[in-house]
């Protein structure tokens, strides 16, 4: 009986002067010999022991370059994948298959991508895995949008130059196919890179912007389509996105996606992007603080507080719906409403532009950079020989399963936290002075709950990060 479905012909000829390859493909497919089969083979006059070729390709031509994108597509069992699979092999070994990323259960994504933290939570960022949460997630807590994201930070961080995906975006809902594919040619360009996908669906060339088109039919039948991609061309779904005016319920309804607290200063403006009636994003414009880091090199001289109410304004939070993350949406809610914010200057401090730079190409110019002070990154130590992990100190949540399971560090957490005296922990004695005072604070320290405590560490966690300094002027 032997075998059933078999590659009798793969030729493959690469014509160096003109870099086209010439792909022969076809299959000899034989009957198995099973009591029925000799039943339906005498009744239709089959033949039992005849063997059928197939061809699949029939000298196809393919002019592929070392930063081409080419979209594959066909119905089921066309003869995608083979061909996928054949150039594959021609350009091997520098080539890399979402499918052979490895994968790490036991440990959290921040610990599998990057030679170093920074480098991972830059890839994790730039697939669209930029939430603080889900760099401490493992693989097998994401979802399989997320998923698909994690692979193609591991196609980034392979370096190999040919990129190839089998059944490409099969599993996901077609709002995240036409993200992730928006995303993944966007960042093959940036990185000089060619992919390769396959997939039955045919929705995905706008957003996939390929240079190269295979649209493959039954038999033999090939069309190969020569095209050049728009170099300026946004997201698909974006153009059905507004930004409007928008409430605090609005900023309630994507908190939870934020890794801050969902508490609200007193609020100037809030924006939101919406998809006809869907939230996408929201944008929080608040009064800012009497002093910021950055603020006196912005302007050059320090401002009193009148000028500070009057002309500036503090963009609070930036939010974007975890499926529409990575296709310019964090850019385009910042630049559309810094004109509509009604404050001649804007500034923001944010942790994740160090990885992220939104900001900057929404408008706003990097002016500063802020790291924690050496009596925070001290008491970091000092919680980690406590049994605390750094990464997780914002959770309050953590730090209470800390004090529970090791009450006897209470009181040594309390002396880590009277040493320290930032106007943010300080306020904790008295939340209506800007300021506090130290006195009423390490009276307060010695009184305090364990759930306060808890809370206490989530701000040194807060100063610790370090942190950029973002200034805007309506010119």
């Amino acid at each position: 009986m032997g075998k059933m479905f078999k590659i009798v012909k793969c030729c493959k000829k690469f014509d160096r002067r003109s870099g086209t390859y010439h792909i022969n493909i076809s299959y000899r497919v034989r009957t198995q010999v099973t009591p029925r089969t000799v039943v339906v083979s005498e009744a239709f006059g089959l033949g039992i022991d005849k063997q059928e070729k197939m061809v699949v390709y029939d000298n196809v031509e393919l002019r592929v370059g070392p930063t081409d994108v080419v979209y594959i597509t066909g119905p089921s069992g066309s003869g995608k994948s083979a061909l996928l699979k054949t150039l594959e092999k021609l350009l091997k070994p520098n080539t890399f298959n979402v499918s052979n990323v490895p994968i790490d259960p036991t440990k959290p994504l921040i610990d599998t991508v990057g030679w170093t933290v920074e480098e991972g939570l830059e890839l994790l960022s730039r697939v669209g895995l930029n939430d603080a949460f889900l760099f401490v997630r493992r693989y097998d807590q994401l979802s399989d949008g997320q998923r698909y994201r994690y692979r193609i930070a591991k196609l980034i961080e392979s370096k190999k130059q040919y990129w190839f995906l089998d059944e490409f975006c099969a599993t996901l809902d077609r709002d995240t196919a036409k993200v992730v594919a928006f995303n993944l040619q966007k960042l093959a360009r940036q990185e000089g890179k060619a992919v390769f996908v396959a997939t039955t669906h045919e929705d995905l060339q706008e957003d996939l912007q390929p240079s190269i088109v295979v649209r493959k039919g039954f038999g033999n039948k090939v069309e190969v389509i020569y095209r050049k991609y728009d170099t300026n061309a946004q997201c698909s779904l974006v153009r059905d996105m507004n930004v409007v005016e928008g409430t605090r319920k609005d900023y309630e309804e994507l908190a939870p996606f934020h890794y801050r607290s969902s508490s609200l200063a007193a609020t100037q403006k809030i924006f939101t992007l919406k998809r006809d009636t869907e939230t996408v994003g929201v944008i929080v414009y608040r009064y800012p603080g009497a002093n910021c880091f950055g603020r006196k090199q912005a302007f050059g001289r320090s401002l009193n507080l009148r000028e500070v109410n009057e002309s500036l304004s503090l963009i609070s939070r930036v939010i974007i719906h975890p499926k529409y993350r990575t296709i310019g949406l964090g850019a385009k809610l910042v630049r559309d409403t810094l004109p509509l914010c009604g404050k001649q200057y804007v500034e923001t401090v944010a942790v994740m532009a160090r990885y992220n730079p939104f900001f900057e190409r929404a408008g706003l110019t990097k002016v500063a950079e802020s790291k924690p002070d050496n009596k925070i990154s001290a008491a970091i130590e000092e919680l980690k020989v406590l049994g605390f992990n750094p990464l997780f100190l914002s959770s309050e949540r953590y730090n209470m399963q800390v004090f529970t399971s090791n009450r006897g560090c209470v009181q040594e957490v309390r002396n880590i936290l009277s040493s320290l005296h930032s106007p943010l922990l300080l306020k904790f004695a008295d939340s209506h002075d800007p300021y506090g005072v130290k006195s009423r604070y390490e009276a307060m320290l010695k009184e305090a709950s364990v759930e306060r405590l808890a809370k206490m560490l989530r701000t040194i966690a807060v100063l610790a990060q370090t942190k950029v300094y973002l200034f805007w002027t309506n010119s």
